[in-house]
């Protein structure tokens, strides 16, 4: 049973522990819930003028709509306010700034009736986070930019928390992802070809949950948990933004959702900055994650050139770097 936890007032500590059994976690828009979803918004807005956002894809051609996310997607990602909003947040839902910490947020997009599904807005089929080299211990902190409908969002497929499936993690490094497919989603315009992990065998997406949240309604959950995007049927197109958070005392004591089934190498946690100051994760508490030698180079990935200012939004697509 997977159990649902909504505007829960609780300790990290004892949220972190129930998110690691499965559980989900839904908070309301707060202020600062608020706050982040309405930047991204704001540049959503300004990077599709003159048409509505939900809507352009079918004022545009496709290759257009790439371009247009090419800029937006890491000017979003890498801007200073995103961060900062993302750290009042994590203040104002009980995290410990101390011990805290999170990756960049991304802003995803999922179009309608499949205009585009994949590279820069690629559809997820069902996977966990730990297939992509995240640790045990990682929570997945998921909000819509717009209001989102059953048919726009997010699966869960809860049956599958504790029960192993058959999946291509074994294939996935994670500094061989940063070296070769980072850079290249925009280019992945008619299919993506870039190695991820996927099931090997056929998995029932019933049971599932939907979870059908207003704009800024924030959900956490585990990186242990299989989820999907929704094939979306809704006329509209979905933004949303993730990102991603662990615990330092969850990281040194490895501590977490079990591991059922995931074989990837490398590890994500080197992107991971403190609350407090951005500072990164101690090297001696990242390197046991590692099941060899690190390689020298391509352990955090460093995009090329990303937008500076809205003005550059304007510049020529080919670039930027998600």
């Amino acid at each position: 049973m997977t159990n649902i936890f909504v505007d829960a007032s609780m300790p990290d500590d004892d949220r972190r522990r129930k998110l690691f059994e499965g559980a989900l976690f839904l908070y309301a828009p707060s202020p600062s819930l608020k706050a982040l979803a309405a930047f991204a918004r704001e540049l959503v807005e300004e990077a599709f003028h003159p048409y509505d956002p939900r809507t352009a894809q079918f004022e545009l051609p496709v290759e257009r709509y790439v371009e247009i996310l090419a800029r937006l997607k890491p000017f979003f990602i890498h801007h200073p306010r995103s961060k900062e909003l993302v750290t009042g947040v994590l203040r104002e839902l009980g995290c410990d700034p101390e011990q805290t910490y999170f990756d960049v947020p991304r802003l995803r997009s999922a179009t309608s009736n499949d205009y585009l599904t994949t590279g820069i807005a690629f559809a997820f089929h069902p996977h966990r986070d730990t297939w992509y080299s995240a640790p045990p211990c990682q929570l997945n902190w998921w909000l819509p930019v717009y209001d989102i409908t059953p048919d726009n969002g997010l699966a869960f497929h809860p049956h599958y928390f504790d029960e192993a499936i058959k999946n291509g993690s074994r294939t996935y490094d994670y500094y061989e992802w940063n070296r070769t497919s980072r850079a290249t989603a925009a280019q992945h315009i008619k299919t993506d070809t870039r190695v991820q992990p996927k099931p090997e065998q056929e998995i029932a997406l019933d049971p599932q949950i939907r979870i059908v949240a207003p704009s800024g309604g924030v959900t956490i959950f585990s990186g242990a948990h299989l989820h999907s995007s929704v094939p979306n049927t809704s006329g509209l197109t979905r933004f949303s933004i993730d990102f991603r958070t662990v615990h330092f005392a969850d990281v040194s004591g490895r501590s977490g959702a079990v591991n059922v089934d995931s074989e990837s190498t490398g590890t994500n946690l080197r992107d991971f900055m403190r609350v407090s100051d951005l500072a990164r994760l101690p090297e001696d508490v990242v390197a046991p994650y590692d099941q060899a030698e690190a390689p020298q180079d391509h352990l955090v990935y460093q995009p090329t050139i990303v937008p500076q200012t809205t003005d550059d939004l304007a510049a020529d697509p080919a670039r930027a770097s998600a």
